[in-house]
């Protein structure tokens, strides 16, 4: 049969096969898949160059199903290139599937999970920079978007830095089937109206019927030789074509189809084709730029820096004994101090502007290639961001986080630049660690363990300058903890982080004055915490007070809480942290006022310990 024969009838394949996956998983979205089976069939068949055999292989395309609930094509798709069987592909859905409602990378060779709208282009984005500027290859880049998706600010951040960077080796095919879950979307079929938008943002964009398969064609040939700009098409579908009971029908969504016999016949029946997908060029292997040993910085006791500062220089210093670590900032670089890495190693330094949800999904799109990224901005900025990260913690990728300017510790900027929900948010993330250094040499060596730490890992840095209580020489780890003072006759420990370790001090140098005997644990790592250090602790002495600079809710305390909770006989835990709204003000002003300076963790452990012999003697 013609080329155009055998890509109808592929396409029919993957429509017959989308509806078989879902009507098998009792659930899916077979209309959604239905509509662009069209141009996944052209793509598969003549313009993807990808081993399906080697889904490793650095030279391999990348295609992202940004609209993940089309997952019946995809795993379709999988399917008709051999990389999975019939039987598989019927397991769609069911417990211990890897075929799972949207893709994650548990099926090769998926890059990353899909499924929360607005994110699989700008992960696509992240590759696509990955490609032209550290693997400096030639692979290209395809992400298949819904219309609907097009309403989110993501989608608009990945148009937006896709243009501006000039990513030629990324191509955008937005299925624009008109229907959302349910209603019309916004633009409906207007093209143009999609295509002007595009081409704003610098983009070459494609109007084109996606059900043409000599115009599909043809636009793909039209993306592989536009250079200097990313492509964008724009194909006018039909929800659930083929099938005249779905076709174009509102309703329809994300439901099995009631009759999946009479449709799978009104698509002519099963099929088993299968293509031979073309495979990735080879002429080069992967750029890698060059390292050279070095040590990470270290500061003297007594020493004052900022962690803000410790964390820009460790990571400098990292990026030059490793030529995998990649930086990325959100255009705050001077404040974070990430800029110093961009100094030293240009080429490796990412901005991203005022664009968070682009920076973390380029930096997920980094690591599904290997590299080592890090990316800063200011920790209050993260939660817009944050549907990334849980994502990114879906795909399993190895993400390393720094937000600088925590808590009310930062002073005058006032509350909307202070991150007080930041530990609490990361905690929650599934294989997170939570990490909060309260001084220089803390935060050279936890960047440098964070660099080789599987998962999402969070570095909350600090604005101020601290006292060096760490000596460089001693080991600093994840999960770790230090014991800052004790003795046997400790009647109280005070748990701190960041910038109340040293409030912490001076009150427990106070307290000691007072025949108070303090022991100061500094908990650096929040997650993973040091529950054996804390179980001690609690062991011996009377009370437990914590103490952060961050609202009482899912922090250090809730944390302390959760490591002690099957702790038979531990003594009492109170929590001081930041409870009412803050203003702007200097940070001794701002500390003392939330009652988490020398003075309020004073107070608190004379009520407390007070409070505890009145029960023990009445």
């Amino acid at each position: 049969m013609s080329d155009t024969q055998f890509r109808h009838e592929l396409a029919q394949q993957l429509r017959v096969d989308s509806v078989r996956a879902s009507t098998e998983g009792g659930s899916g979205h077979p209309t959604s898949s239905m509509s662009a089976a069209d141009l996944m069939a052209v793509l598969l068949d003549g313009h993807l160059r990808l081993d399906y055999a080697q889904p490793d292989d650095p030279h391999n395309d990348h295609l992202v199903f940004s609209k993940g609930h089309a997952s019946p094509l995809y795993y379709a798709m999988l399917k008709a290139a051999g990389a999975i069987t019939d039987e598989e592909l019927l397991s769609f859905r069911k417990f211990g599937s890897r075929l799972e409602g949207h893709p994650t990378p548990r099926i090769p060779p998926t890059d990353v999970a899909t499924g929360s709208l607005g994110q699989g282009l700008p992960v696509a984005v992240g590759l696509a920079l990955a490609g032209q500027r550290l693997d400096r290859l030639p692979y290209r880049v395809w992400a298949l978007c819904g219309d609907s998706e097009m309403a989110e600010g993501s989608i608009w951040e990945a148009f937006q830095h896709a243009g501006w960077a000039g990513l030629d080796n990324l191509t955008a095919i937005v299925d624009v089937n008109r229907l959302g879950q349910t209603r019309e979307t916004m633009l409906g079929w207007d093209l143009e109206g999609y295509a002007d938008r595009a081409r704003a943002f610098g983009w070459h964009a494609i109007v084109l019927d996606g059900h043409d398969l000599d115009a599909i064609e043809s636009a793909f040939a039209q993306a592989r030789a536009t250079t200097g700009r990313p492509t964008v098409l724009f194909a006018r579908t039909l929800k659930g074509s083929g099938v005249d009971a779905v076709e174009d029908k509102p309703g329809k969504h994300g439901k099995p189809l009631e009759d999946p016999e009479a449709a799978i016949a009104e698509l002519g029946g099963e099929r088993d084709l299968r293509v031979e997908v073309a495979a990735p060029e080879k002429s080069a292997g992967p750029h890698q730029f060059t390292a050279s040993d070095g040590d990470l910085p270290t500061w003297d006791l007594g020493e004052k820096e900022a962690t803000r500062k410790a964390y820009g220089e460790a990571l400098t210093a990292l990026g030059g004994s490793r030529g995998d670590v990649v930086a990325l900032d959100g255009e705050v670089s001077n404040s974070t101090n990430s800029g110093l890495f961009a100094d030293a190693h240009p080429q490796r330094y990412f901005e991203m502007f005022i664009a968070e949800q682009q920076m973390v999904a380029a930096a997920v799109g980094m690591a599904a290639r290997g590299w080592v990224p890090f990316a800063s901005t200011f920790g209050a900025f993260l939660s817009r961001a944050y549907d990334f990260i849980r994502m990114a913690a879906v795909s399993r990728a190895d993400l390393r986080l720094c937000g600088s300017h925590a808590g009310v510790a930062i002073g005058e900027d006032g509350p909307s630049q202070m991150a007080l929900e930041d530990i609490a948010a990361l905690r929650a993330v599934h294989g997170s660690a939570v990490l909060h250094p309260s001084d220089a040499n803390q935060t050279a060596r936890l960047v440098a363990e964070m660099a080789d730490r599987p998962g999402i890992s969070y570095l909350r840095t600090l604005r101020g300058k601290t006292e060096v209580r760490t000596p460089p020489e001693e080991d600093v780890h994840i999960g770790g903890s230090r014991v800052l003072c004790s003795s046997e006759q400790d009647d109280l420990t005070i748990v701190a982080c960041g910038a109340t370790v040293e409030e912490a001090m001076k009150a427990a140098q106070t307290l000691e004055a007072d025949g108070i005997h303090v022991r100061v644990l500094d908990c650096y790592s929040i997650k993973p915490i040091d529950t054996e250090t804390l179980i001690s602790a609690a062991g011996h002495t009377q009370a437990i007070l914590t103490v952060e600079d961050h609202w009482p809710e899912g922090g250090l305390g809730d944390a302390v809480l959760s490591a002690l909770a099957e702790q038979p006989d531990r003594p009492v835990v109170r929590k001081l942290a930041v409870r009412e709204m803050p203003v702007s003000g200097t940070p001794e002003e701002l500390l003392h006022a939330a009652g988490i300076d020398a003075e309020g963790i004073t107070d608190a452990s004379r009520e407390l310990l007070a409070r505890r012999v009145a029960v023990a003697s009445g």
